[in-house]
Order: structure tokens, then C-alpha cells, then sequence
């Protein structure tokens, strides 16, 4: 059963710099076509399919908050025709603070959304001007202040770590105004440069610096025990909730569970397939519009090989992964298969077996990439 449902927007108001998602600015001219595409191929799915009524759904980009409000409620009033979804789904959309204001939350209230996630990544202005964000820190905390007076109640942050100049102190001092704001979730991450990103440019250039690896251990451990003082309790490796709080779409990727992607380069995995579409904007439209299919790429993951990703998808939460349900979906006992890779692990003290679940320790969420490399 399908249960979760991701919508890509890939329009951006600008570009940052440490950005490699399929996302464009300068594409307005495009938006009202693009949804009209986006409900074709939903109605197209749909169609072909048994479709029952959704748990969770993710509008993410881009920025989906650049959209008019007019055309995000057109979005997600004709997407509900073809999937349907629960007066308890979860609808969550990315938001970037300066693309919204109250009158544009309230409408999205209205329209279903019940979940938001801010992109802040950080609340000093010096920092956000080094990786090209849009917003001050100032327009960030009255954009979530306005959401809350809006009616959310399930309000996410996500904050980096790692960036150019930034300080522990600076980190300290972020973190402490999201917690302060009084959101349910947070999403921290240490940023990774990806080759082909503006910013790769300038770190190879040596025109910026980013804080090295003692800093970012450093970074940790503020991290760890500012949520642990606030009630903000880890359940993945880079996401953090107060109780009932946490990201129901998300964690059912965690699951390798399998769901519907819409838009361009938006990716589903549907009985046991996973396909990706079309990642330019216009080109996804135009094949749309001529009624071609935009799926270019598919791939079916041989039994053992799925096995081993929902073992690594399901360590990156705290709970771990089910030996029970590795056992009902695969056939497979995970202590069997890994055999003495598991024991050392284990005896490193990076893993721990519980009564039905395989989990990391903290020692092994440090050093979580190691851990998985072996598992892979």
C-alpha cells in the first residue's frame, strides 16, 4: 500500500550557493503551466492505479512558497481528486522566510497545509549573506512568528552547521533563537559541498573557509545538549521533535517505504521501482503536454540489494530498524547476514541490538558514514 505522496517545485526565488537540488530562479513565467502539468501526471498515475487515501504529503523544491496562493490552492484542491487524503494526513510544505506573508499562510491554512518547515539555515545575517540566502535573520523570526499566528502548530526549522565563518558561538547563538521561537522540530545539518555548486568554486579557490573538523565536533555537542535541555528529542541523525512531533513523511523514507514523486526530477518507488523524471523544468512540461512519458530512468532493486538500504535508511533513526519486520519483508535475519561485520561493530560499541531493534549508539551516530560504509 502507497500511502506517502512528494510534490517538487523547482522554482526559486535565487539560487544559493551551496545548492545542487534540482531548483531555478528566474522561472516565473513557467509556474502556472508547470501546475497544470503537475495535475496531468498526477491524473495519469492515478488512473492506472489503486489509490488509497494518503498518510503523508510533501510539497518540496525549490521553494514551493513562490508560488502564487491562488496556484498552490488550485494544487492542492485538484490534487486531492486523485489522492485523496485523511483528516489526519500530514501535508507538509518547504517554505523560505520572505516568500510568505500572513495573508498567504492563512490561505494555505485554509487550502490543507498542516505542516511547515523553514528554510533558515541561520539566524546571523553575515553568514546568510555568505551562502546567498534571501532573507534576514529579522524577516526569518517574523515569517515563523506570522505561521504561528497563522494557526500552525507543527512548525519546523532547518539550521546548517559548518558554514563559512561560522563559530561555535555563532551556532550556539542560532540555535538558541529556533529553540526560542518555540518551534516543534528541527532539522540540523552539517553542510556538505557538492562539486558543481558556486560555493565548491570558492572553497577550491580558497575564497572561503569552513570550520574544521574540531569545530564541527565541537558544534555537536552544543547541538546535543541544547535539544536534550529543551525537550527536543532526537530521532534521526540530523532531525530532532518534541513528542508527536516528528516528520511522519520523512521517517516513512527512513522505512524504505514506497511512495508517489511528482514534477520535475521528482522520484517515486512504487512496487518495488524506482523511477525518476525529467529534471528540466520546460522539457518536463513540454513532454507532458504531448502526452509522452516523463519517467527517463528506472531501476528495480534486486532483493539483497534492498535489504541492505533499509537496513542503512533505518539506522539513520535513533529507534534503529525491526529485526521482526527485516525478517516478514525479506526473508532475512540481519544478524545472520552481516555476521562478523555486525559483531565487531557491535563490540566497537557503534551498534547495539535490542529486543527487536538494530540501533546506532551515540558513538556510532558520530561516526555514522563508518558504520554504513560497512553495512552497505
Amino acid at each position: 500500500m502507497i500511502n506517502s505522496l512528494y510534490i517538487h517545485i523547482p522554482f526559486c526565488a535565487t539560487k544559493c550557493s551551496y545548492c545542487s537540488f534540482n531548483s531555478y530562479a528566474g522561472l516565473e513565467a513557467l509556474q502556472d503551466r508547470y501546475v497544470e502539468c503537475l495535475l496531468a501526471e498526477m491524473e495519469g498515475v492515478a488512473s492506472g492505479a489503486t489509490v488509497e487515501p494518503l498518510c503523508t504529503m510533501f510539497l518540496g523544491g525549490g521553494t514551493p512558497s513562490v508560488l502564487p496562493a491562488s496556484l498552490l490552492i488550485k494544487l492542492l484542491g485538484h490534487s486531492s481528486r486523485y489522492f485523496p487524503c485523511k483528516q489526519s494526513t500530514e501535508i507538509s510544505m518547504e517554505i523560505n522566510p520572505g516568500t510568505v506573508d500572513l495573508e498567504k499562510l492563512d490561505c494555505l491554512k485554509r487550502a490543507g497545509i498542516n505542516r511547515i518547515s523553514f528554510g533558515v539555515q541561520s539566524f546571523i545575517d553575515t553568514e546568510l549573506a555568505k551562502i546567498n540566502r534571501m532573507h534576514s535573520s529579522q524577516e526569518a523570526m517574523a515569517a515563523i512568528g506570522m505561521a504561528q499566528s497563522a494557526g500552525f502548530d507543527n512548525v519546523s526549522l532547518d539550521l546548517m552547521y559548518g558554514l563559512p565563518g561560522q563559530t561555535q558561538a555563532s551556532w550556539r547563538q542560532s540555535l538558541e533563537t529556533a529553540i526560542s521561537l518555540g518551534v516543534k522540530h528541527l532539522s540540523l545539518y552539517q553542510l556538505t559541498v557538492e562539486e558543481k555548486t558556486p560555493m565548491h568554486k570558492m572553497v577550491v579557490e580558497g575564497r572561503i573557509m569552513l570550520p574544521d573538523e574540531d569545530i564541527l565536533v565541537e558544534m555537536d555537542e552544543i547541538t546535543r545538549g541544547l535539544t536534550i535541555e529543551n525537550g527536543l528529542l532526537q530521532y534521526e541523525i540530523s532531525n530532532y521533535a518534541q513528542t508527536g512531533f516528528q516528520c511522519r513523511h520523512n521517517i516513512a523514507y527512513w522505512e524504505n517505504a514506497e511512495y508517489y514523486g511528482f514534477g520535475a526530477g521528482a522520484v517515486s518507488c512504487v512496487g518495488g521501482c524506482r523511477k525518476r523524471n525529467i529534471a528540466d523544468p520546460l522539457l518536463y512540461c513540454e513532454v507532458i503536454e504531448s502526452g509522452r512519458q516523463v519517467v527517463i530512468e528506472e531501476e528495480t532493486l534486486e532483493s539483497e540489494a534492498s535489504f541492505r538500504e533499509t537496513v542503512i535508511m533505518g539506522l539513520r533513526m535513533n529507534r534503529g530498524v525491526s529485526l521482526l519486520s527485516l525478517r516478514q519483508r525479506y526473508e532475512k535475519d540481519v544478524v545472520d547476514y552481516y555476521g562478523e561485520t555486525l559483531q565487531a561493530l557491535i563490540a566497537a560499541k557503534l551498534i547495539e541490538q535490542g529486543t527487536d531493534y538494530l540501533f546506532l549508539t551515540q558513538k556510532g551516530r558520530v561516526f555514522a558514514n563508518v558504520v554504513m560504509a560497512e553495512l552497505v
